[in-house]
């Protein structure tokens, strides 16, 4: 009995005698699969997990970043008078700006984030389609965008427990840091997946479609 692997399933053969006068004086053979009981999942059920498991996530990053606007800018108005209230406290001889320029440096901000909440709603969507189109190309990019979020994370809570540092230049609220943690613990658990993932299946499972062979006419005389 020979024993072949066809993308991780064990696939037993048995080879079984038929008729006589084959080449060189034997009999013919004739090859039947047999799939064993204890076969583990397809690979077409890791390679849909990992499409799921991307595009569910991409979509409530899409969501998310599409929330930004409307609850930052508040904190960016505030960041700004902050900034310049200090800019005065430490420069008195120096007039403070007119209330023109700071609501108009507050307006270019909203617009900056309304830009950055669409461009992160485009890059969502695009990685959903790809992902459930199962794009290999698409795979690694998600791959490295899961991986730079996985690297700053660590940052991300020391900045949380350290409160106003050098890793939090521009004094944001804790909780604005502590919700790039929360976000980030399961950002950091998709990479780790998906790059076991990749390791022992290849992007997407590799996903091929394996056509049943034929059976062989016995040899004739």
């Amino acid at each position: 009995m020979d024993q072949h692997s066809v993308t991780g399933r064990t696939l037993a053969v048995e080879r079984i005698r038929v008729g006589a006068g084959g080449r060189h004086g034997g009999a013919g053979v004739c090859a039947i699969p047999l799939i064993s009981a204890g076969d583990p999942a397809p690979a077409d059920a890791v390679d849909e997990t990992d499409a799921v498991r991307v595009a569910a996530w991409y979509a409530l990053s899409g969501l998310y970043a599409l929330s930004l606007p409307f609850w930052m800018s508040g904190t960016m108005s505030q960041l700004i008078n902050q900034s310049i209230q200090r800019s005065t406290a430490q420069n008195p001889e120096v007039s403070p700006p007119p209330a023109e320029v700071i609501s108009t440096i507050t307006a270019m901000m909203s617009g900056v984030l309304w830009i950055a909440a669409i461009i992160g709603v485009v890059i969502s969507v695009v990685i959903i389609i790809g992902a459930l189109n199962r794009w290999t190309w698409m795979f690694y990019v998600v791959l490295v965008f899961l991986g730079l979020g996985a690297i700053s994370l660590p940052f991300n809570i020391i900045g949380a427990l350290a409160g106003s540092t050098a890793l939090n230049p521009y004094s944001l609220p804790v909780w604005v840091t502590w919700l790039s943690v929360v976000l980030g613990i399961p950002s950091t658990a998709l990479f780790v997946w998906m790059l076991v993932a990749v390791t022992r299946y290849g992007p997407w499972a590799m996903t091929r479609k394996v056509e049943s062979p034929q059976m062989p006419q016995p040899a004739t005389g």
